[in-house]
């Protein structure tokens, strides 16, 4: 007698909860505790590291006591340049770490102090003291900056600079324009967990825990800095608190990590505390955008020119693509996009949700609701006025665009249209009343990924997706979407994520996440379903089927393919200290399918949040003589919390588009960021009549322009 089971696949014309506000199957382990992070984990024998970074901004190390810091009970390892492995380069000069007696920036790391306990290393790290020859110090950005240039590529590759028509003529010839500089300060990623490694070499085998937004790509990193075959590299990534784009790459703690295990040939624990994530994990670069709009009397735009300037570090080239939404968003027939870099004193920039689409959508709806107070039209019908037919920067059809629905439904929401249009005019008691709004957009994409279904006997299913879950409910939405295609319950799922030995799959980051992974798994699961049909037996190791979506990406359509919202916000602003309050915001989203109600509004309501928190908190404010950002610690970057948001309500569209994964979803991660700050920052204008220009919007910025109480 035969010892496979044959498995009858569930009628999937049943729902299976795809959509549904399914809880995130991990959630009672996280608030018990039950769920552990990367340096939770205490393997036997190990070190407990600390980093000993840069006191000076530029310069080179010429000395230091480190003789006499190893004498220190305790300590096993003070490991400086002049003892740490060669590293290849990963094509990050971030994760060169320790390889030379240069410095490129205050806070660089210079020492890994290895213990054997965390006291003795924090302990031992702090004894340690260093010598430099000094350098100079160039660390503000400006629109004249000698170092500025134009990058081959901004960030994601897009291009640097693009031009239709003639800008400047069609700014001549019209009688309504806008030119004006709008500046973003440079903002830090902020997740409740420190970016945090546990580091173990056993038989020439490298294995990590760690805090990051995909194994995959922290593996090969590492494969090619210690020039390791990639199959002895394997990175789990099981839970993480958060990551905001700060994890989406490796980063120097994984590699020093490695080096310390290399190194002793014990496991290594280390961690960033909050101060190090301000100056070792990347954050938004400061930006400044120069808008010029031209229009006719009826508010249809002539021309629309965004040219921008950010910085990065000596040691890495990284341009944020500021100028780049800009050009799908808005219709005009002259069109300049723009991007200069001067690479300075400073730590790396890297992504921070929403790169791009947040400073530059914040700098271009500011400037179109300028336009709409010159042009006396409400800015709601601005925006309508110049919806494009096709992408005006490629010319492509849409998948779907519903940008003008989430404007209008939000305008009903909102109760946009009782709005006064005069400036500074609403009061109630002492606080002048304004409300703003403005379009988001963010890209639709998708990256390689694999996946791998396996039918086992008795009904389950196992499905190893390389997804990593920092917090939007990636693991619960895999499970939904293997559920639905395989035509069981989630609870017969047994799901695998977050580890590099599972199939190749990209970062979380990009909203690309759930579109990339789900993908996979709808094929290998409808490949499996498939094979169940034709009455394929199923072993007593299970039928297992791996496929990847190289060639199913290659094979779409050429769409521009864009998720939309519209943000709508009332602020009040304190006639006599400046305060400013947000007492409600509303976003309206067109994101196509919604996998998961209750982890979707999760992800809307924190990116619209967040978005607050850069208009009116958020600023790392640079010392110039230092070379460093003088606010590194939660008692001084103040990141919005309950008593700074009010009433936030969320909607989306029921939107179908069939020009996306199979899934049909969109991705919703960043953009409840993007346009959250123009809205604020236009509700404060259209209250106190004074614009702004340069965020964060605090009181010392509008007490000069606030009219007398009485």
């Amino acid at each position: 007698m035969s010892t496979v089971d044959v498995v009858t696949p569930v009628d999937t014309s049943v729902p299976t909860g795809l959509g549904a506000p399914v809880a995130r199957l991990e959630g009672r382990d996280k608030v018990t505790g039950a769920a552990r992070y990367a340096y939770e984990h205490t393997p036997d024998g190990v070190l407990y590291g600390w980093i000993a970074q840069s006191s000076v901004t530029t310069g080179t190390i010429m000395g230091s006591n480190r003789d006499e810091v190893l004498r220190m009970p305790g300590v096993r390892a003070v490991v400086m340049h002049d003892q740490a492995p060669h590293l290849e380069d990963a094509e990050d000069g971030e994760l060169l770490v320790l390889q030379s007696a240069a410095v490129a920036y205050r806070g660089q790391p210079v020492a890994l102090v290895l213990a054997d306990t965390f006291d003795t290393a924090r302990e031992a790290a702090s004894a340690l003291r260093v010598e430099y020859d000094e350098g100079g110090i160039d660390v503000v950005l400006s629109t004249d900056h000698p170092t500025l240039y134009a990058p081959e590529t901004v960030n994601a590759g897009f291009e640097t600079d693009t031009s239709q028509g003639d800008v400047d003529a069609a700014m001549a010839d019209s009688s309504v324009t806008i030119d004006e500089t709008y500046e973003t300060a440079a903002l830090f990623n902020s997740p409740m967990e420190p970016h945090a490694t546990v580091a173990t070499w056993v038989d020439g085998r490298l294995d990590v825990l760690d805090s990051n937004q995909g194994t995959s790509g922290v593996a090969t990193s590492l494969a090619t800095l210690f020039s390791l075959d990639p199959a002895v590299v394997r990175v789990r990534a099981q839970h993480v608190g958060g990551g905001f784009g700060s994890k989406g790459s490796a980063r120097p703690v994984v590699v020093l990590a490695s080096i310390g295990a290399m190194l002793s040939g014990r496991p290594v624990k280390l961690a960033y505390t909050r101060q190090m994530m301000f100056s070792l994990s990347g954050y938004r670069t400061p930006t400044i955008s120069r808008i010029r709009l031209a229009a006719d009397s009826g508010g249809h735009l002539s021309a629309l020119s965004h040219q921008t300037y950010s910085h990065s570090s000596t040691l890495q080239e990284f341009t944020e693509q500021t100028a780049e939404p800009t050009r799908h968003l808005w219709a005009a027939p002259s069109r300049l996009m723009t991007h200069r870099l001067a690479r300075l004193d400073v730590p790396t920039p890297r992504w921070m949700r929403a790169p791009g689409e947040a400073p530059g959508i914040y700098a271009v709806e500011s400037a179109m609701d300028e336009l709409a107070l010159k042009l006396e039209i409400d800015p709601v019908e601005l925006r309508l006025r110049n919806e494009p037919e096709v992408d005006p920067h490629t010319g492509q059809p849409f998948s779907s665009r519903h940008l003008v629905e989430c404007l209008t439904r939000g305008a009903e929401l909102f109760g946009w249209h009782d709005r006064d249009p005069r400036q500074g005019v609403r009061r109630i008691g002492r606080w002048l009343v304004g409300t703003g709004v403005a379009a988001a957009t963010y890209p639709a994409s998708v990256m390689p990924a694999g996946a791998r279904v396996t039918a086992l006997p008795g009904g389950r299913f196992s499905v190893g997706v390389n997804a990593t879950d920092i917090g939007q409910g990636a693991r619960t939405v895999m499970a939904q979407i293997a559920a639905a295609e395989l035509g069981v319950p989630v609870d017969l799922i047994d799901l695998s994520i977050a580890d590099s030995d599972l199939p190749t799959a990209g970062v979380a980051g990009g909203s690309s996440g759930t579109a990339s992974w789900g993908w996979a798994v709808t094929k290998a699961s409808r490949q499996v379903t498939e094979l169940l049909s034709q009455g394929q037996p199923v072993p007593p190791e299970g039928l297992e089927v791996v496929v990847d979506i190289e060639e199913d990406i290659a094979a779409m359509s050429d769409h521009s393919r864009f998720a939309y919202g519209a943000q709508f916000v009332e602020a009040r602003v304190d006639l006599d200290s400046g305060e400013i309050v947000v007492p409600r915001m509303v976003g309206v989203f067109a994101a196509g399918r919604i996998m998961n109600a209750r982890t979707a509004r999760s992800q809307f309501v924190g990116g619209m949040t967040m978005g607050l928190s850069m208009a009116l908190h958020e600023h790392g404010m640079l010392d110039p003589t230092q070379g460093d950002y003088g606010n590194h610690d939660f008692a001084t970057y103040h990141v919005a919390a309950n008593a700074d948001v009010g009433s936030i309500e969320v909607e989306w569209l029921d939107e179908e588009d069939p020009h996306l994964a199979p899934m049909g979803g969109k991705g919703i991660g960043e953009i409840g960021n993007v346009g959250a700050a123009a809205a604020v920052a236009n509700a404060v204008a259209h209250a106190t009549g004074v614009r702004v220009r340069d965020l964060p919007i605090q009181p010392d910025k509008l007490l000069a322009g606030l009219p007398t109480r009485y």
